[in-house]
């Protein structure tokens, strides 16, 4: 297959999509595909330029604010647009957040019929905006955290939600800007911090107890995970940084609950129109209550990102993921234009 990598982005993730953009490309190339690598701030790269960014590694710190304005001078109508992707069979959408993950790019390339990899531009904007996620979690029987949208003025917290309580923008991903409050002294500075990230702010009760997650691909659940973070919060350093956490594919819990989690998995893909594959997130409180947190329409793809883990333990390697991956989008694609 020709196969196009779009990868880099203009979100706080830039650096997260790059380090998957990487590893995709190194797999598909693995599984004999020809492949061009486009970053969506530079357009397609030169053998050079991809070359120069061997044993690229996510950092702790996020993108600074001038590389971040400069990558959001390339709008997702022009790469949509690029030549490069005239000829293709399929687009793999390695970006993560903003316009590559909530439905925009997703639309362009639809309007241009142009195959490409993941859910489409309604399930992506479902998934990214977490109200409306949560919403239709409840919908569908999956038991989620209560949770409210708040304001910088908003009042009574601790009498709907409790404390601790979570902090976090309504539309971001790998835990960018989230805070853990324990007291409502810090709830408006908390607030403030999420604000940076996003115009709407959520409130959701903490659930405190184990970490899990389990991968979608095809509508079929792959590998549960157990992940054993450093700190309370599975953060962004957690997550990317090697040794950051600690993660069980398989994990070691009772086949009923590999059932369970992966049962609720398969029903909040479904739930959210997700399609091609997913990840989804949950925690198991004291009284082994199994709780969804969120989904993710395009889970990381670094050396140290979960969905990877959870196709590996259920057999299927990283080259096949990716290639499995871009037919399921191929024959998405074949049936909308049956």
């Amino acid at each position: 297959m020709k196969i196009a990598v779009i990868f880099g982005g203009a979100s706080e993730e830039r650096n997260v999509s790059i380090a998957s953009g990487l590893e995709v490309i190194a797999g598909l190339l693995a599984g004999g595909h020809d492949v061009i690598a486009i970053d969506t701030a530079k357009g397609a790269l030169s053998s050079e330029e991809e070359s120069a960014l061997e044993g690229f590694e996510v950092v702790k710190k996020l993108p600074d604010s001038a590389a971040l304005e400069e990558a959001r001078t390339h709008h997702p109508v022009a790469i949509a647009n690029a030549p490069e992707l005239r000829n293709v069979d399929v687009v793999f959408i390695a970006l993560h957040g903003g316009s590559g993950e909530d439905g925009t790019l997703q639309a362009l390339l639809e309007a241009s019929q142009i195959p490409f990899t993941g859910s489409g531009h309604v399930g992506s904007a479902i998934a990214m905006d977490k109200d409306v996620s949560k919403r239709l979690m409840l919908v569908a029987g999956v038991p989620t955290p209560p949770w409210q949208m708040c304001n910088p003025n908003d009042e009574g917290v601790e009498n709907r939600l409790g404390f601790p309580v979570i902090v976090k923008p309504n539309a971001q991903g790998s835990t960018i800007g989230l805070s853990l409050v324990r007291d409502e002294s810090d709830l408006h500075a908390a607030i403030a911090k999420a604000g940076e990230f996003d115009h709407e702010v959520m409130l959701e009760a903490y659930v405190s107890g184990r970490e899990f997650t389990v991968g979608i691909l095809d509508g079929e659940p792959l590998a549960v995970g157990e992940i054993v973070a450093p700190t309370e919060i599975f953060d962004y350093a957690s997550k990317y940084q090697r040794d950051g956490a600690r993660e069980f594919f398989p994990a070691e819990i009772p086949f009923s609950l590999t059932q369970e989690i992966q049962e609720l998995g398969v029903r909040v893909h479904k739930a959210l129109k997700l399609s091609g594959y997913s990840r989804v997130d949950f925690r198991m409180d004291a009284e082994g209550r199994v709780w969804c947190l969120e989904a993710n329409s395009v889970p990381g793809l670094t050396p140290t990102s979960l969905l990877p883990q959870s196709a590996k333990a259920a057999g299927i390697s990283f080259p096949e993921l990716c290639e499995r991956i871009c037919r399921l989008a191929i024959t998405k694609s074949n049936r909308k234009g049956a």
